[in-house]
């Protein structure tokens, strides 16, 4: 008796275990490009968001994941590996000292910054997860323009 039921609690668990599908997750990887920096001193700072309340982040403190990026010929890029599919924002620091923070003047940036979908920004077009962000399905290229304000 007691073979009996070791052997239908075995058929009972893999019928069981083989109804389960395991999902595989679906990742993608996005390829941040930025070109005619204004000059090639320091690094750059690519801080990617996958949540509204974390953009714009102006200390760098609520990304998703952050690279750094060397400076060559006036241009820069890095790649996101990995990333599961969404909606994710991208903001941008020409870091020219190399400290990690916007270096501002009395109120505006001294340094180059830059975000997904801006080519400019001003007191009425100002960065926003909404405005900002993008669907992230496949793999992808985007390039960022920065400003020097």
């Amino acid at each position: 008796m007691n073979k009996i039921i070791i052997i239908l609690q075995s058929v009972l668990a893999i019928v069981l275990l083989s109804s389960f599908s395991i999902q595989k997750l679906e990742t993608c990887s996005l390829t941040i490009e930025v070109d005619e920096l204004r000059n090639s001193k320091g690094t750059v700072l690519f801080a990617l968001y996958n949540r509204d309340d974390s953009f714009p982040d102006e200390y760098y403190k609520k990304y998703f994941k952050k690279l750094t990026g060397k400076i060559v010929n006036g241009a820069s890029s890095v790649t996101f590996e990995n990333l599961p599919e969404g909606k994710y924002a991208v903001n941008i620091l020409h870091d020219e000292n190399n400290d990690g923070k916007i270096k501002k003047g009395i109120i505006l940036p001294k340094e180059g910054i830059g975000f997904s979908n801006f080519k400019s920004i001003g007191f009425s077009n100002r960065p926003t997860f909404a405005k900002s962000s993008f669907s992230l399905l496949s793999d992808i290229k985007i390039k960022v323009k920065i400003l020097y304000l």
